[in-house]
């Protein structure tokens, strides 16, 4: 007799074991790819120098990266906000009635293809941005901060909301019943309840914000060089990529595969920092 559930079982680790496999041959395609220019120019260079210039061996990535750290930390500072204001709105004031709506609301927000939000950002907000600050060139790391923001909303709204709902109801009982107002309860004893939540929510909302491409893309220029101001065109390692890579070939293909392992390390990076908190939470628990 056939037993099933051997066979759902072996069946469900093959599946596993296709997903880890999947990941590996991406990290090995991707380090082969790379290996070229690293061997050629060595890590320290590639990340400490702005010298982009593969026909001449260099490929200083420091453009880059501070255009991807610059527009990231921008979109944080916008949408960071919102989310969190949003989530403690849906779990914490408002009513079913409007929580349902506004819910779907950033669930459609969510599944908004990118480069419809790209090209909204090009067509309405970068001519905003120039009108606004009286200059000719709107593109520039405030629209790419803006763009990112608002595409991070969903993703940090949908994680703190679920932070902020496994709040014991009985510690905003607790608190209001010692007479603590509704916000003095919320910033005391709801937020802190919820803190490593709502950074679980901050760190996968950066990590969707530094892998970004075609939205930013649209929006940042692009220019290899070094932002002078909120306007002034930049690169980020991602846009940098998808301008090259359709016309690349030879060791400026590797500079551009160096800088996607450099992405998968940060994502990694990130993915750790999630599960290290999460692991905190457990125990505190």
């Amino acid at each position: 007799m056939i037993d099933r559930e051997w066979i759902v079982r072996k069946t469900l680790f093959v599946f596993a074991m296709v997903a880890v496999l999947g990941i590996l041959l991406i990290v090995v395609l991707i380090t082969q790819q790379a290996a070229p220019s690293i061997a050629k120019a060595g890590p320290f260079q590639m990340l400490f120098s702005s010298n982009w210039n593969p026909d001449a061996g260099h490929f200083g990535m420091l453009i880059f990266i501070v255009g991807t750290f610059a527009t990231t930390l921008g979109g944080l500072m916008i949408g960071v906000p919102l989310a969190i204001g949003t989530a403690l709105f849906l779990t914490q004031m408002a009513s079913k009635r409007v929580a349902a709506p506004v819910s779907r609301v950033i669930e459609i927000l969510a599944g908004i293809p990118s480069i419809v939000i790209g090209w909204l950002g090009l067509t309405m907000l970068v001519p905003a941005i120039r009108n606004i600050f009286g200059t000719n060139q709107g593109s520039g790391l405030l629209a790419a901060s803006l763009v990112l923001g608002i595409m991070i909303v969903p993703t940090i709204t949908a994680i703190a909301k679920d932070a902020l709902e496994a709040v014991p109801a009985a510690y905003r009982q607790a608190s209001i019943g010692l007479g603590a107002t509704r916000w003095q309860t919320i910033r005391h004893v709801i937020l802190p309840a919820a803190k490593n939540g709502l950074i679980v929510a901050v760190i996968l909302g950066m990590g969707r914000a530094i892998g970004e491409t075609v939205a930013v893309a649209m929006v940042i220029g692009p220019a290899t060089a070094f932002p002078k101001s909120l306007t002034s065109p930049t690169h980020t390692l991602t846009t940098k990529i998808v301008t090259d890579i359709g016309e690349a070939s030879g060791m400026q293909r590797s500079g551009l595969f160096a800088m996607a392992l450099l992405l998968l390390l940060i994502a990694m990076a990130l993915i750790l920092a999630v599960r290290w908190v999460a692991r905190d939470r457990e125990f505190a628990r």
